[in-house]
């Protein structure tokens, strides 16, 4: 199966909630009018796209078709298309950290998929050509270190670990300096997440970044939030918490293939301006994928004869 086929195929759910809607509301309507907008509305925000986002959606579809003299419904569809994926445009450079000497700060609420999604990522990284290290410095929850030690054997990458417990910052301490000694391409960091005390994860998180800057200044650092696609909008409210006590470089959205509401990805990145980097959309290491605006509207909207298509490409 190719990508975009592995990717259409984990948004079914959302593609089911979002085109079969669209495509009824533009077989429903021979005319464009105010109620054809508030239809196309209602199923958007349904799809926890959220209301600003969908409002500037709308706004731009209006202009287009007020610009291009359209009159039929039908004729939208490709409008409402290039529409939606003006709201999540990715910066080029989104991925040059790869290409660096860098350290990753994964972060996140438990239950999100944060250990897991740290060891595909060290999977793809090594299977790249990267030197990667682990470091295990979510040491709170039971059984995380075990968890990521189990993704090292998979991966085939090295882990800096200490016992349950252990401070964190002393977990990234070591591992930091062995990045160093091992030259290593990529050091990604789990760690651990108890958004209910924002004050003593604030304090954890800027302990480990001073860790970072001081003992390794030459490494380029990005920090990741996960974030679970089937929370919908709690997700974009834990975005917003947690990029109150940290500096946030991207998000990763896991579990999409088990929501109709994965709309909540453009919704974070239209509404936070902090681009959504990878996406989870099966359980498989080759199901997060890199976010591409592009082809992530477009799976949404295609139609299966059209992935059949993209099969016999691939």
């Amino acid at each position: 199966m190719g990508l975009f086929s592995r990717l259409a195929q984990g948004l079914t759910k959302t593609r089911n909630n979002i085109a079969t809607g669209i495509d009824a509301v533009f077989k429903g309507f021979s005319s464009i009018d105010d109620d054809f907008y508030e239809e196309l509305e209602d199923i958007l925000i349904m799809a926890d796209i959220g209301v600003v986002t969908t409002e500037n959606i709308i706004e731009s579809l209006k202009e287009k078709v007020k610009e291009q003299k359209i009159k039929n419904p039908d004729e939208c569809r490709e409008l409402l298309i290039s529409s939606i994926k003006e709201q999540m445009k990715v910066e080029d450079s989104a991925y040059d950290f790869e290409d660096k000497k860098s350290v990753i700060l994964m972060i996140g609420v438990n239950g999100v998929g944060k250990t897991t999604t740290t060891g595909k990522l060290a999977s793809q990284y090594k299977k790249a050509g990267k030197k990667v290290l682990l470091a295990a410095a979510d040491t709170f929850r039971a059984a995380a270190v075990e968890q990521l030690k189990e993704w090292s054997n998979r991966a085939g990458v090295e882990i800096i670990s200490q016992h349950e417990g252990a401070d964190p910052a002393a977990v990234v301490f070591d591992a930091v300096n062995a990045a160093k000694a091992r030259n290593t391409d990529i050091l990604l960091c789990d760690t651990a997440g108890r958004l209910h005390n924002k004050k003593n994860l604030m304090e954890e998180l800027k302990k480990i970044s001073r860790i970072i800057e001081k003992e390794y200044p030459d490494a380029h650092k990005e920090t990741f939030i996960v974030l679970d696609g089937t929370t919908g909008q709690n997700a974009l409210s834990q975005a917003k918490q947690f990029s109150e006590v940290s500096q946030i470089d991207g998000i990763i959205l896991t579990k999409l293939d088990g929501t109709a509401k994965g709309g909540i990805a453009i919704a974070i990145q239209a509404e936070l301006g902090i681009p959504v980097k990878y996406i989870g959309v099966g359980e498989k290491i080759e199901d997060l994928q890199k976010f591409d605006a592009d082809s992530f509207v477009d799976a949404l909207f295609v139609t299966d004869k059209e992935m059949e298509e993209s099969d016999i490409d691939a």
